[in-house]
């Protein structure tokens, strides 16, 4: 047999992360667990009293701590899963601190109702006479712009225990997607085979040897296929969970739920799909220079990821990443770096992909502890971006929780991949500087675009899906294998044009997608793209000014509405023109590459 993943034992602890920082073993965690449960009705008091403005300060000061506690209980047993998702143990604390979080939403469901029926004036003169009141000013302003679609306090109640069941979709899939699922073995170039997991499968589809990619494609998604009916009844319970949810809040549809949740007009949603397919033909002028400079008869979809410039040397290994990260960040001030430099070498990150792990990357953590990132890391140059990628969203958690009290301690998904494509570009732009040498550069360049069509282009294709499969199921359509398939690959058709053969696997793409699971996210991709293409050229440009604005950013949190906080970072998101400006940017760089490729 070939080479095959090691288990979590086999990875040296330096490349694991510290989750003891947050609870320094499983016995802690159980001995806060119990006392939380314990604890359950410890909001109970303040029902019916809410009108007391001491109270009132009291009730969302003790809720804050409740939810602090629950957090932390929940990310650390869903991050030792994520060390292992067959691990059974962590699979029940898991469960159990879910199941927890559902109770104590419930208990705390009274809270809003209660405040709704108490006189907006007289909860703009309590927070005059009341300085830890004051502190929820914008906590006041949300509640009473979603007073419309706030219920009464059983319904709310109803809802919150409703919550468990609606997580069940997600739950379910990421454990097929996570723990279950098996692909086999593919060889490598060197004709040795290889374990096919989710990690390896993003190297298999960036080799050079078209035979490899062509295989590894076709073994990864047999594996979707023979799961098809499964996971496109999973992802329908999903879109249907959406629907009941905003219908039960008498929203229009689920995407005005999503979009009213964090204030964001619905123009900015349609807007980004237009623009995007307004700019189609710079897509698929792009594709046809793939094609061409790959030299293929006919350019297939497993020929998307290969760098079209060969001879680049795209090894990076960790070590490397991490001091390339370093000097790339150093636009943004002294302070920044430091705490790059802590996050990297004091048990933040957990490095290596081990038989189990969870796929793919992100940061997350909990309020009181610092970030942490989980990556996949394979020693290659899209790896070393990724690390600059999570740690964007790391070091946004870590100022907000430096910063804001915990009512605004997170951000909200809006501005969510702005801190992170701000890195990825400050890297790119690190690197393009680095080299003089013009195949590395027109190769990074290529990686640019890459991240365009990947971020852009693809995002707003999958945000075009959601909103449709949305809209069927409101519309009392079927979910199937056959529509869902059939919706997908007309997407592919439009977006991709002529200039490429859509392999019938990928109409089956939309049952890999754990993002579809937490619908009406990735066209934040989009818009924070564009948004950082913005703010990462007054960087670069205007120098501290513009880091400053940018780090005041990084502190805001939630404390604000998200088209304000990138306002007054200097970046207008409600309208168009970011969106428009990082497309012809895009135009723009395909121009360019063609003409150093002489293609």
């Amino acid at each position: 047999m070939g080479e095959r993943q090691k288990k979590r034992s086999e990875i040296d602890e330096a490349y694991k992360w510290r989750i003891e920082d947050i609870f320094v073993n499983d016995a802690a965690w159980r001995e806060e667990f119990d006392r939380a449960e314990r604890n359950l009705d410890a909001l109970k008091k303040y029902r019916g009293q809410l009108n007391d403005s001491r109270v009132l300060a009291r009730c969302l000061s003790e809720n804050d701590k409740i939810s602090e506690t629950m957090e932390r209980l929940y990310v650390y047993a869903t991050m030792r899963l994520h060390e292992n998702s067959g691990d059974s143990f962590y699979q029940g604390l898991a469960e159990q601190a879910e199941n927890l979080a559902v109770k104590i939403m419930a208990e705390a469901s009274f809270i809003a109702p209660e405040i709704l029926r108490i006189d907006r004036r007289d909860i703009e003169r309590h927070m005059d006479e009341d300085v830890d009141l004051a502190k929820y000013r914008h906590y006041f302003d949300e509640l009473f712009r979603s007073k419309e679609h706030i219920l009464d306090t059983e319904t709310e109640r109803l809802l919150a225990e409703a919550s468990e069941i609606g997580s069940a979709p997600d739950n379910i899939f990421s454990m097929l997607n996570d723990a279950d699922m098996k692909f086999g073995f593919v060889k490598d170039k060197d004709g040795r085979d290889v374990e096919l997991t989710h990690g390896k499968f993003t190297s298999f589809m960036e080799s050079r040897d078209r035979m490899v990619r062509k295989a590894a494609f076709e073994t990864y998604y047999d594996a979707f296929f023979k799961l098809k009916n499964t996971i496109a009844a999973t992802y329908g319970a999903s879109v249907k969970k959406d629907v009941f949810f905003a219908k039960s809040r008498k929203y229009a549809s689920s995407l005005d739920a999503a979009l009213f949740a964090y204030n964001i007009p619905k123009d900015v949603y349609t807007s980004l799909i237009a623009a995007v397919n307004e700019f189609l033909p710079a897509l698929r002028g792009y594709i046809k220079l793939r094609k061409k400079t790959l030299g293929v008869d006919e350019l297939h979809m497993y020929d998307l990821y290969t760098p079209i410039v060969a001879d680049a040397d795209t090894s990076v290994s960790y070590q490397e990443a991490k001091t390339l990260a370093l000097e790339a960040f150093s636009p943004l001030g002294a302070e920044y770096s430091a705490t790059v430099a802590r996050a990297l070498e004091n048990g933040w990150i957990d490095v290596y992909e081990n038989e189990g792990k969870r796929g793919g990357a992100y940061a997350w953590g909990a309020y009181g502890a610092h970030p942490y990132i989980l990556l996949n890391f394979d020693n290659k140059i899209n790896d070393a971006f990724t690390l600059a990628h999570e740690m964007g969203h790391a070091m946004h958690s870590y100022y907000t929780w430096e910063t804001q009290p915990y009512v605004y301690a997170d951000y909200t998904i809006f501005v969510a991949e702005v801190a992170s494509t701000v890195n990825e570009r400050l890297f790119m732009e690190h690197l393009l500087k680095k080299t003089d040498d013009a195949t590395m550069r027109a190769y990074l360049i290529n990686y640019f675009l890459e991240q365009f069509r990947g971020t852009v282009f693809r995002q707003t294709m999958f945000a075009e899906f959601e909103m449709k499969t949305h809209e069927m199921s409101e519309n009392g359509e079927p979910l199937t294998v056959e529509t869902l398939s059939s919706l997908y690959r007309g997407l592919n058709e439009k977006y991709y044009g002529d200039g490429i053969t859509i392999d019938s696997r990928i109409s089956l793409e939309w049952a890999r997608i754990p993002h579809f699971y937490n619908a009406f996210y990735v066209y934040q991709y989009a818009t924070g793209f564009s948004a950082a293409v913005a703010l990462s050229e007054r960087i670069l440009t205007e120098g501290e000014p513009a880091v400053n604005d940018y780090i005041n950013f990084l502190k805001s949190g939630s404390s604000d509405y998200s088209i304000n906080l990138l306002k007054k970072a200097g970046v207008d998101m409600s309208s168009p023109e970011p969106v428009r400006k990082a497309l012809e940017k895009f135009a723009e760089l395909c121009e360019r590459l063609k003409d150093m490729l002489n293609a």
